[in-house]
């Protein structure tokens, strides 16, 4: 009898740790890319398959999270790429955006759909650095650019929150 090789994959029960261990936070990020919590349930489903596919060529280079995370911002980006996203209303109230049912418990929305209308290269920074809790270095690893340009997006980020929200949460 000939045996079938199978590829060395990522065990199923290893699978079932990285999903209950990163799964939350990466749907929160991939939401607050794209928007929409069905686009961002997807986008983790597709990211988890890229990991159990690609899991054999992860190098160890960085961290497990640093890797999947990666692989996520890929994934939202690629999903803002296609040309279905651009028949999609972006433009769609922002308050709805946060009325979904995974945010219900935020009190006070006016931070996020500000963090929301950044430029793109900002907001992914200022989700990673606050939201994800990633150090500049790991941001640096998971968008592929140098610390020195994360340190300044972050700076003109807050630069831009604080114009925004100048007598909300800033005195001025």
């Amino acid at each position: 009898m000939n045996s079938i090789s199978v590829p060395n994959r990522i065990a199923a029960s290893d699978i079932d740790d990285l999903v209950s261990k990163y799964g939350d936070s990466l749907l929160r990020m991939c939401f607050l890319y794209l928007n929409d919590i069905h686009l961002a349930e997807d986008a983790v489903q597709d990211t988890f398959l890229k990991v159990y596919k690609c899991y054999p060529q992860f190098k160890g280079d960085s961290e497990v999270k640093t890797w999947i995370t990666r692989i996520a911002i890929n994934v939202c980006k690629n999903y803002r790429r296609s040309s279905w996203w651009k028949h999609v209303d972006v433009a769609k109230s922002l308050e709805k955006v946060v009325d979904d049912q995974n945010l219900e418990s935020i009190q006070d929305d006016t931070l996020i759909l500000e963090i929301m209308k950044l430029p793109y290269k900002y907001k992914e920074v200022i989700l990673l650095f606050y939201y994800y809790d990633m150090p500049i270095r790991e941001i640096s690893l998971v968008l592929n650019i140098s610390q020195s340009t994360v340190s300044v997006r972050l700076k003109r980020a807050r630069e831009k929150l604080k114009s925004r929200l100048k007598g909300w949460y800033y005195d001025g």
